[in-house]
């Protein structure tokens, strides 16, 4: 049989196959498995209709290519009624069937299934012998389908219901399973081969197809968007029981079966909906303005697969994929929505001034710089409508592509806020302080040309600072005085000051006249000293001092500034001053107006006063020096001057030249700026700067004032001059020249040490730190820092006693008994005792020796006899001493010695003290003896004899056998060893075993642990077995672990595994643990053991039961299970019987075998035989020509009786048939008991073998320790037994407080339930009150003061939104930028919070990148510095080898000549010498001779010039040095630059303070703005949304939620209270926030922003000046690299110089040399020719 199915439309058809036999049916033949579940419905997404028959209604859809009886009645047999009378039966389907009308027709619309009373009586069969036939269902739509059921009408085998499928739900099974079309096609018929061997017709008449009911199973195919389907069209409507075709679509589909979206529900992809996503249909989203799309896959991609739906016909102007544009020339209404009709209006452009013809914005697009209605101008054209020329334009034109042509201005300096020029003619409007014709200069006065209101800025240069009014028109800059910088010179130059006010001090500790009386004074740490220099001068009465003024800055009037100290209260004095001038003063002078009395002034010194300033100035010119005489006329202690007192004088500190400031032409110039300078510095008192000696930084009025006034005076500012070694840097305050100084040194220049200090060197100065004890007075002197010491006190700090002495500062004598000359300064022990003497005092010998060295006792210290005394080799005592008694000398032995004079050993000791250079020494026996005993070691050995706490060895230093531990501790313990784990060969006796001496490990059995051998090692069991412990072994998966119980060696098994190592199936089952395990399916009643076989499955029964479940009484017993009693004698009798039976059963099996082996035939061998002769006589017969009446008669006779045998042979067949029916079931019962018996043989074998291995295990386990186990289980299971006993029997007991517990619980329940009910009661009535309360409340003012708008207002037209109003994507809406609700207050304040905190974080960047640039600068710095310091350090490298170059010559030159001059030379030096000079290559010739002459005086005069070389090298390596002084100076104003960067580092450090407290109040903002939104939110939808759910929900259904609704209302009533008190304090804090951010933190951020601002501008300056040092280092290492080549070329010319000097000195020596040699061969031979005759 084939089954073919197809799918109408979709393709190919898709073949199965289903080959049966003859007379097979098919009951169930389950095609796949349907992934719809049998209850329809959509509760996982995809959505499943009913299932049900699909031929029910479709009758006429079915078809059979091949029915008995449509042409006429057609015969048939049935071969299974042999047996019947009737075999042969007609077939006529030319009419419908009907039971009582035509009961023989069956045509295929009989096998739908009707549920008739005789549903047997109808089938379809097919024509007799035709194989091929084929059923056919024609459906009118898709269906799923899920089962084929063929119930045939002979039934003799039925395959498998189901066929496997790997994955049901796979896209193949579901195509398979959907059908349009269904065929099953019946291949071929099973006929045993009787159409091969009798082709009649008769023959084919038995075989055919025939069936009863064909039952397909489905239901329509909706692809899960339908759980129910209608009629197709064309049919039945009303059929009972049908499965229609028309789906029912769901999910925004349709069509016949689901298979497309809805119109407009296009904006996903159409897909099959899955099991937990329905793939719904999605709307397209067109804002209203069209209703017809269509889905783009391209446009699905692109959008990641989100939305593929585009608008079709968009109307109202509107374009675009969703409608959500607007057509050119249209624009979107910014205050419509989207979805009205009217948001796109038509643009409202100029078309002469506007680009495209009149072309606006479409819409609104920040990204895109899009302005909804914009139009857009030309270039040079703006307005709203572009209808006019853009600012700076003029000349609107319809031709010019730009629009409108440009104005020829100077934007800088043209006037802002309209156009720049006219318009129409192009002419420029210029500022107020701009002139020409384009505005592009300033006026005279003025530079600058920029965007500020009035175009230029003044040139402001500094009234003292630079030396006229004008500055640079580009720059601004002004014309500075000497080192004064800046743009208006109001700085002063690095390395330089503006001195104060009293710069011209002058000290009264420096004046002259009589003997001065000078009082130093200390500065106390942390004060502020109210004294200039080193202290004062006492001045007495009529005591002058002389002030020596060398020269003043300018040509003024200078007042005089005393300062002093008073000595009594309300102290009053009376001076005088003198100016000493060098001669007159010239008249045509600024001074010349003086006369000599204005040179006398008279002063008096207020009570309470520090100072004294003299009522009348004095006129003073530079260049002229000076001298002022101070005298003390009188003073005293009153008040009133008349009053005579005789006191201690001042204390004078110093006179000040205050110059009159007022009188400067910046002050009196009578112009409106001259009279503010002079107000400002009238009204801030800045003249207060010169009255005190203590400076403060000056305010900000008088600081520019001040620097101008200096400049004036002195012409610019004036040097530093920072003494290089006093100073820790080269620069100075700029206020007031105050240098760095070191520690300890005052001064300006930081020159001089301070008072307590001395020694001015490189590091400073050193404190005096004289002691207060022994010291006059703190102050040590200058240079070497001595102080002025008391009587007795000696030292540099007068700080300790002289030698000899101590107990400083009260110094007294050492007492040492004249044993010692010096003490301990403090205590006065004695150091370093002679004599043998110790102590504090030297006043007792040392050990060794006796006596008593007092003084007064005029002993000493003899050595103790011990036996002899110290420094001997046989001393052996630490002291002695004399017996007042006996006086014998008793001596105190050391340690191992012992006896009157320490001359024997000690007990523990060995030795022979007795012997020179003998001693004793300690028996080593690790402490294991008694060091009393005198007998515990050997006392000439050592050898130990008695050894202690279990030890052994010649030193006791082993543990004995059996004990261990360290014997050096004297810790040997006995060895604790477990017999049952321990090798018994190690173990003398049961209560002695030998272990490790040092560890105490027990030697143990294999596979035991512990250092007692008391355990088994892991994954081991059975110690108690005394061979060791076996393993566990357990099984490797079944098991939990490889470890098992220590005792039992049970293993943990995993759920359904048992036996001891889980390699059998769990307790209570039997079978194979690898296959399957079975339930012990045991009756309980009738078993010994709850435990089956394990293998077998058979039950332990107990006597008299037997069966495979123990539930029947045994063979020889009676009864009713399991009431079995044994039978009665008679048994025997029976069983013989039923083994007779046995017997005969087994014969069957025999007989059947042979049948096995000789066919069924063979016993009917005979029979068939003799039918054989008869047919052929009956063939004989027919064959014959003659055919007689006698033959006709036999045929007749011979086919009767052929037809009897035939029959009688189909009944004993079919009788046998039956026969060997019964015969297999009893062979099947006997297979099953014999099965049983082999169970129950292999249980017991298994068993005898567990009894084997018991019975083994019980002969070779150690019974002690199991004993002692079960014993030790016994007490503990006894223990439990006695505390349960008592917990539920005693009392009290727990069981009995609990049953007290309860019954008073149960009491106590009884006696609350009325007041329980009452209450309840109670609280219904007040629900009843809170819901109608409920009714009451209203959400509509909380909603306005939250969102900002009426409550009461439709979310539609409400602005604000509100409660349950959302926008367009779905979100909640509440506020708005014109709403004034707490939600938008909210907003706003974390608006303006953020962005605070985003200027803020600007600010600190920009700091960030100036500190960068100015850590560059000061790197820069730094390396000019180095690269001056390496050109100074290789100019000296340069100049130290040439002088040692020149110096090496000299000395070779000199050593030679001395060499040659040396009168002690020997000849062969000197014959060697004069060869090394002879090779020289000298002239011969007399020209030769003359040139080289002339050569060597030309080169002689030359040498003239070698002084001057040099001295330009000295000057050169001074201007090196000069450069290096240079780079000094360029390190130390690097070094100020660096100061001022940290400074203004430390400026950024506090502004990033100040941007953290802003932070920390923008994140309280921000968490008050969150916390409210969250509340506003929760509250929004908790409170509002759940209160119109309530009250929708009762109206729907009040009367069936009564009580629900009241919960809902009380639950409502008080989220309306919360929601509105959190929307309150939400308000609230908002408010708070906004003044927080508008109050302290808006001043904070100003003041920061202003903070920032100035340390830009001063960072900036520091950039500015860290500039012009990196340039002044540049031109200083250029300027040193030129010096250095300058030097180079130099000494390259030097070096020149000195090899040919060194030439010719050696060519000069050489013929000096020559010269003299000539000299002697000619006083040789004129002494031979005087002597010759």
């Amino acid at each position: 049989m084939e089954l073919t199915s197809r799918e109408r439309g979709r393709g190919q058809p898709l073949p199965w196959e289903l080959r049966l036999g003859l007379l097979l049916s098919v009951l169930a033949a389950t095609l796949a498995q349907a992934p719809a579940p049998d209850v329809p419905g959509c509760s996982r997404g995809s959505c499943y209709p009913a299932t049900g028959d699909l031929l029910v209604g479709r009758a006429d859809r079915l078809t059979a290519s091949s029915t008995c009886g449509l042409n006429g009645p057609q015969p048939y047999c049935i071969v299974s009624h042999l047996q019947d009378e009737k075999k042969c039966f007609l077939c006529d389907s030319r009419r419908p069937f009907s039971a009582r009308d035509n009961p023989h027709s069956h045509r295929i619309q009989n096998v739908v299934t009707s549920f008739a009373p005789q549903r047997r009586a109808a089938w379809w069969q097919s024509e007799n012998g035709i194989p091929a036939v084929t059923i056919q269902l024609d459906l009118e739509a898709e269906f799923h389908f899920t089962h084929l059921i063929m119930t045939f009408k002979v039934i003799y085998r039925v395959l498998d219901p189901a066929i496997p499928i790997p994955d049901p739900y796979s896209s193949r099974i579901q195509n398979l399973l959907k059908i349009t079309n269904l065929r099953v096609n019946l291949t071929r018929l099973h006929t045993l081969g009787d159409n091969l061997l009798d082709p009649r017709r008769e023959i084919r008449e038995k075989y055919y197809y025939a069936l009863y009911e064909l039952v397909v199973r489905g239901n329509c195919f909706c692809y899960g968007h339908a759980s129910e389907c209608a009629p197709a069209p064309g049919a039945p409507a009303h059929a009972e029981g049908m499965v229609h075709g028309a789906c029912i679509c769901k999910h925004n589909t349709r069509g016949l079966n689901c298979e497309q979206c809805q119109d407009f529900y296009r904006d996903l992809p159409w897909r099959p909906a899955e099991d937990g996503h329905s793939h719904a249909c999605r709307k397209c989203e067109c804002h209203g303005h069209t209703h017809s799309c269509h889905f783009d896959m391209a446009v699905y991609l692109a959008s990641g697969n989100v939305s593929g739906g585009v608008c079709d016909g968009c109307q109202h102007n509107t374009a675009g994929r969703h409608c959500e544009l607007c057509r050119p020339f249209f624009y979107r209404d910014p205050t419509k929505d989207l979805r009205d009709p009217a948001v796109c209006r038509s643009c409202d452009c100029d078309p002469m001034g506007s680009q495209d013809g009149g072309r606006c914005d479409s819409h609104d697009d920040p990204a895109l710089g899009l302005v909804s209605g914009q139009c857009r101008c030309k270039e040079h054209v703006v307005g709203t409508r572009c209808q006019q020329c853009r600012d700076g334009f003029f000349g609107l034109s319809i031709s010019d592509r730009l629009g409108c042509r440009r104005c020829q201005c100077n934007a800088r300096g043209t006037v802002p806020g309209s156009t720049p020029c006219d318009p129409n003619s192009g002419s420029c409007y210029c500022k107020r302080l701009v002139t020409g014709r384009g505005c592009d200069r300033c006026l005279p006065g003025h530079w600058g040309l920029s965007h500020d209101l009035l175009g230029c800025r003044p040139c402001d240069c500094d009234v003292g600072g630079a030396l006229d009014p004008q500055c640079d028109e580009g720059t601004g800059q002004c014309h500075c005085r000497q080192h004064m910088v800046g743009r208006r010179c109001e700085q002063v130059q690095p390395g330089y000051f503006r001195p104060f006010l009293d710069h011209l001090i002058w000290e009264a500790e420096d004046t002259r006249g009589q003997v001065l009386d000078v009082v130093e004074r200390l500065v106390t740490p942390g004060e502020t000293p109210s004294w200039t220099g080193s202290g004062f001068v006492r001045l007495q009465e009529g005591q002058t001092l002389e002030f020596l003024v060398a020269s003043v800055p300018k040509a003024m009037d200078y007042d005089l500034l005393l300062r002093l100290e008073p000595q009594v209260p309300e102290q009053w004095a009376e001076l005088e001053l003198i100016v000493q001038r060098p001669g007159p003063v010239p008249a045509h002078s600024l001074c010349g107006h003086l006369v000599p009395k204005d040179d006398r002034i008279q002063g008096t010194l207020q009570p309470h006063a520090r100072y004294l300033i003299f009522p009348n100035p004095v006129c003073l010119e530079p260049g002229i020096s000076y001298k002022l005489h101070l005298k003390l006329v009188r003073t005293g202690g009153s008040a009133q001057p008349e009053t005579p007192y005789s006191g201690p004088g001042l204390l004078i500190d110093s006179l000040v030249l205050l110059p009159r400031v007022l009188v400067l032409e910046m002050f009196s110039g009578g112009d409106a700026a001259a009279l503010e300078r002079q107000a400002t510095f009238e009204r801030y008192q800045c003249h207060e700067e010169g009255l005190v000696p203590s400076k403060t930084s000056p305010s900000e009025a008088c600081a520019p004032l001040l620097i101008s006034l200096s400049t004036l005076i002195y012409n610019g500012a004036l040097p530093c001059q920072c003494n290089p070694q006093g100073s820790l840097s080269s620069e100075c305050n700029p206020h007031g020249g105050q240098c760095l100084c070191k520690p300890g040194v005052v001064g300006r220049r930081c020159d001089l040490c301070a008072p307590g200090y001395y020694g001015f060197g490189p590091t400073g100065c050193q404190a005096c730190q004289c002691s207060h004890e022994g010291a006059l007075s703190s102050l040590c002197e200058k240079t070497s820092g001595q102080c002025l010491c008391r009587t007795g006190a000696f030292g540099l700090r007068c700080d300790r006693c002289q030698r000899g002495q101590w107990g400083f500062p009260s110094c007294r004598p050492c007492v040492c008994n004249g044993h010692a000359d010096e003490c301990n300064t403090h205590t006065g022990a004695c150091l370093g005792c002679r004599d043998h003497t110790g102590g504090e005092h030297c006043e007792r010998c040392i050990a060794g020796f006796h006596g008593d060295p007092r003084l007064p006792y005029g002993g000493q210290c003899r050595p103790c006899p011990c036996p002899e005394g110290p420094g001997s080799q046989r001393h052996f005592a630490t002291s002695c001493h004399q017996d007042e008694y006996s006086q014998q000398i008793v001596c105190h032995c050391r340690a191992g010695y012992t006896g009157l004079r320490c001359e024997a050993c000690a007990p523990g000791h060995f030795g022979d003290p007795s012997r020179p250079g003998g001693r004793c020494q300690l028996c080593e026996c690790s402490g294991n003896i008694d060091p009393m005993d005198p007998d515990a070691c050997d006392p000439h050995t050592g050898q130990c004899l008695r050894c202690l706490h279990h030890t052994e060895g010649p030193h006791c230093a082993h543990c004995k056998p059996g004990f261990h531990g360290q014997a050096a501790r004297q810790s040997c313990h006995r060895c604790t060893c477990n017999l049952l784990g321990t090798n018994p060969q190690q173990c003398p006796s049961p209560d002695q075993c030998h272990c490790d001496p040092s560890s105490g490990q027990c030697p143990c059995l294999p596979n035991v642990q512990g250092p007692s051998c008391d355990r088994c090692a892991p994954n081991f069991w059975n110690l108690t077995s005394g061979h060791g412990c076996q393993p566990c072994a357990c099984h490797p998966s079944r098991a939990r672990g490889p470890t098992c119980n220590e005792f039992t060696g049970q293993c943990h098994c995993r759920a359904g595994f048992g036996g001891r190592t889980c390699s059998e199936c769990q307790e209570l089952h039997w079978g194979d643990p690898g296959l399957q395990c079975h339930a012990c399916d045991c009756d309980s009643r009738g078993i010994d053991t709850p435990q089956c076989h394990r293998f077998t499955g058979h039950c332990s029964c107990r006597p008299g039961v037997s069966g495979v479940r123990c539930d029947q009484c045994a063979r020889g017993f009676s009864g009713i299970f399991p009431a079995c009693h044994p039978c009665h004698a008679c048994f025997g009798d029976w069983d013989r019987v039923v083994q007779d039976l046995a017997a005969r059963t087994q014969r069957l099996e025999q007989r059947a075998q042979e049948l096995q082996q000789t066919g069924v035939l063979g016993a009917f061998e005979s029979s068939f035989w003799h039918m054989q002769e008869k047919l052929g006589i009956v063939q004989g017969i027919v064959g014959a020509r003659n055919t007689s009446a006698a033959s006709t008669a036999q045929l007749v006779e011979a086919t009767e009786e052929l037809r009897r045998e035939i029959g009688e042979a189909t009944e004993h067949l079919t009788q046998l048939e039956a026969d060997l029916t019964d015969v297999q079931d009893e062979n099947f019962n006997a297979n099953h008991a014999l099965s049983g018996l082999e169970r129950d043989r292999l249980a017991l074998n298994l068993t005898l073998r567990q009894l084997d291995q018991h019975l083994d295990l019980l002969k070779h386990s150690n019974f002690l320790g199991a004993y002692d186990s079960i014993r030790h289980a016994h007490s503990q299971s006894a223990e439990a037994e006695r505390r349960a006993n008592t917990s539920a029997l005693a009392v009290p007991s727990p069981v009995s407080n609990s049953a007290s517990a309860r019954h008073r619980t149960e009491a106590l329940m009884d006696a609350q339930k009325e007041d329980f009910n009452s209450k309840h009661m109670a609280n219904q009535r007040a629900l009843g009150k809170l819901s109608a309360h409920t009714h009451t409340l209203s959400l509509t003012d909380i909603n306005e003061l939250v969102c900002g708008a009426p409550g009461d207002a439709p979310c539609a037209t409400s602005p604000c939104g509100g409660a349950g109003c959302r926008d367009e994507d779905g979100q909640p809406r509440c506020g708005g930028l014109s709403c004034n609700g707490a939600a938008a207050t909210a907003d706003l304040a974390l608006g303006r919070a953020r962005h605070t905190q985003a200027e803020l974080q600007r600010a600190l960047a920009e700091g960030g990148s100036i500190l960068s640039r100015v850590a560059e600068t000061r790197r820069q710095a730094s390396e000019a510095q180095q690269r001056a310091q390496a050109a100074l350090d290789k100019a000296n490298a340069s100049r130290g080898q040439v002088e040692q170059a020149n110096q090496e010559l000299q000395e070779l030159i000199q050593s030679v000549k001395d060499f040659l001059n040396q009168e002690g030379a020997d000849p062969d030096s000197i014959e060697m010498v004069a060869t090394r000079v002879l090779e020289l290559s000298i002239p011969a010739s007399a020209e030769q001779i003359q040139h080289l002459a002339g050569a060597i005086a030309e080169r002689v005069r030359s040498l003239a010039d070698v002084d001057a070389i040099l001295a330009r090298t000295v000057g050169d390596v001074r201007r090196a040095e000069q450069l290096l002084q240079d780079a000094r100076r360029a390190r130390s104003w690097a070094e100020d630059e660096k100061q001022k960067a940290e400074t203004v580092q430390a400026a950024l450090e506090e502004a990033q303070r100040a941007q953290g407290i802003a932070q920390g109040a923008i994140r309280g903002a921000v968490a008050d703005t969150r916390d409210t939104e969250q509340t506003l939110y929760q509250e929004r939808m908790a409170g509002a949304e759940r209160a119109l759910s309530s009250a929708g929900e009762r109206a729907r259904q009040l009367d069936a939620l009564l009580e629900a609704l009241k919960l809902k209302r009380a639950g409502n009533s008080l989220a309306a209270s919360t929601a509105e008190e959190t929307a309150g304090s939400a308000q609230g804090r908002a408010q708070e926030a906004e003044q927080l951010l508008r109050g302290p933190l808006g001043d904070q951020y100003q003041t920061v922003k202003a903070l920032a601002e100035r340390k830009a501008q001063g960072v900036l300056a520091a950039q500015a000046r860290a500039e012009q040092l990196r340039d002044e280092a540049r031109d200083l290492l250029q300027a040193a690299q030129d010096k250095l080549q300058r030097l180079q070329e130099l000494e390259g010319t030097y070096e020149e110089n000195e090899r040919a000097l060194e030439s010719k000195a050696a060519q000069l020596d050489g013929l000096e040399a020559r010269m003299r040699s000539v000299l002697q061969a000619i006083n040789l031979q004129v002494q031979i020719y005087n002597t010759c005759q």
